[in-house]
């Protein structure tokens, strides 16, 4: 269904504030979440509950002194984060919502996706290079590395579930994973390709520089890594794209592989009641769907913080290069010949 362009305005200017009030809700939560597994309160002062701690963080960042170092590239110095800001922005456009919710739908939207996250290297080497220190300079380096090496055995699990699905468009990977009658949600590609799945979420930590994946700004050893000479809200802007990120990666792993909007046994649920198919409380169940997947997914990136240590460089490049890219071309390539040889065959029709 092709929206009036009005509309589609209209849903991205409501999608990009979704994320934006999406971060500091995600702070909050993440504080909280890491206040129960270290069994502490997390913020409980500002506000009920402590949740406009968040808030007051913002407040705090706008009025802190914008300070760039003297030897500087001062335009490079303040392109990065408005870079990583856009860019994970730009993603979420590309995420289907709903049925017919889509802002941006392309034949080729799941490839769209793999080159918006790997364009978002370059600000944080430009964050490194531009701060003329070596901290952040070594930081801007582990971050280019380590993304680099893990786009890799990501780009493969994704061409697992292109092969399975026959489609790079998004809304058809969704759709093709709609298990009929009872079968619900075993039709989705979890289950379908679970080592894939395996690899693109871990290759997703990697990407949003999540623990224990966090090299580039590893404050032990490098300060603050690639951000060291950033304050106010340019730091904070590296914050909000940090929290948008890791909450698109959440919404891509539900949508790739855990039925993205589908509702749990949604077939079966249609076929009982008929008169929800193609009416607007399906449409609304169907994004709250998907909002509780990806927050469940929000809640493993922080849940894995605090399980597991920060990786060794060594051991973070043997991960990419040595397990996780030669499974990932293992297992694409006996997707490829199963699929060769069932059309061969004329296997399933």
């Amino acid at each position: 269904m092709d929206l009036p362009l009005y509309w589609v305005a209209l849903i991205g200017f409501a999608i990009i504030n979704f994320f934006l009030v999406s971060a500091s809700v995600l702070v909050y939560y993440e504080r909280k979440v890491s206040g129960w597994i270290q069994n502490r309160p997390g913020p409980n002062r500002v506000g009920p509950w402590g949740f406009l701690q968040p808030f007051a963080d913002v407040a705090k960042l706008i009025f802190k002194e914008d300070i760039s170092p003297t030897a500087s590239s001062p335009f490079i110095h303040s392109l990065a984060p408005v870079l990583m800001v856009t860019i994970a922005m730009t993603t979420a456009a590309l995420i289907p919502f709903a049925r017919g919710f889509v802002i941006v739908d392309t034949e080729v939207s799941a490839l769209l996706v793999l080159a918006l996250t790997s364009i978002a290297v370059y600000g944080v080497t430009l964050a490194g290079w531009s701060s003329n220190s070596k901290f952040s300079l070594l930081g801007g380096l582990r971050s280019s590395a380590q993304m680099i090496s893990y786009e890799l055995a990501m780009g493969l699990s994704v061409l697992t579930v292109v092969l399975i699905t026959g489609s790079l468009r998004l809304v058809d990977i969704v759709e093709y994973q709609n298990g009929p009658g009872a079968w619900g949600i075993l039709g989705w590609n979890v289950f379908r390709a679970p080592i894939a799945a395996l690899i693109f979420i871990v290759t997703a930590f990697a990407e949003t520089n999540r623990a224990p994946f966090d090299l580039p700004e590893a404050e032990q050893e490098l300060v603050g890594g690639y951000h060291t000479e950033y304050s106010g809200m340019k730091f904070g802007m590296f914050f909000l794209a940090e929290y948008v990120n890791f909450f698109v990666a959440s919404f891509v792993i539900v949508t790739l592989f855990f039925g993205g909007y589908l509702l749990p046994w949604e077939d079966a649920l249609l076929s009982a009641l008929p008169g929800l198919k193609d009416s607007v409380l399906l449409g609304v169940l169907q994004v709250l769907s998907l909002l509780l997947k990806a927050a469940f997914f929000a809640f493993v990136f922080i849940w894995v913080r605090w399980t597991l240590p920060r990786f060794k460089y060594q051991q973070l490049m043997t991960l990419g290069w040595k397990m996780l890219l030669p499974i990932a071309l293992a297992n694409v390539v006996l997707y490829a010949l199963f699929f060769t040889f069932k059309a061969l065959l004329g296997w399933g029709g």
